[in-house]
């Protein structure tokens, strides 16, 4: 497996070690995931307000969130997948506010690199097809997420 990943910190927020922890727990979590072959993504990371108005615009909800995915690999009713052999599996783009974080890692009290990468990998999680919508999809998926985290030595 080889991944490629475009990070864009807009907000000037994060270290060349952040980086590489979310390189190194993506590629981790997709090992996980049992992927393989050429995969990207990209991971931009952004203000409240930018990620504000991305929500109302999408998803027309006008407030601010922590992580918003958009998966390039869902299908609709009806539409079938379209993968081409040779290609890179584009997974979709994670988009992260990154004063959201900020705040959650104080409100939850622990460190900014632990909510980074719990954001990291639910927005990774989504691009996957998993949510939680549900109870029983948000057990599957939260399980999921802190098995990645621990594995990974990224524990509350």
């Amino acid at each position: 497996m080889n991944m490629t990943i475009d990070i864009v910190d807009e907000t000037s927020s994060l270290t060349s070690e952040h980086q590489k922890l979310i390189v190194s727990l993506l590629e981790d979590a997709a090992k996980a995931e049992g992927l393989t072959g050429e995969l990207e993504l990209s991971l931009t990371f952004v203000t409240d307000e930018e990620i504000k108005e991305i929500n109302h615009q999408y998803r027309d909800k006008n407030q601010v969130t922590d992580v918003i995915s958009f998966a390039l690999n869902e299908q609709g009713e009806g539409e079938q997948a379209i993968m081409t052999e040779g290609l890179p599996n584009v997974l979709g783009d994670i988009i992260i506010a990154v004063p959201r974080l900020e705040e959650q890692a104080k409100e939850y009290g622990h460190s900014f690199e632990r909510e980074l990468g719990f954001l990291v990998v639910h927005g990774f999680l989504h691009l996957l097809g998993y949510d939680h919508e549900t109870e029983e999809e948000e057990k599957r998926m939260f399980s999921k997420q802190e098995s990645i985290l621990e594995n990974y030595g990224l524990t509350r």
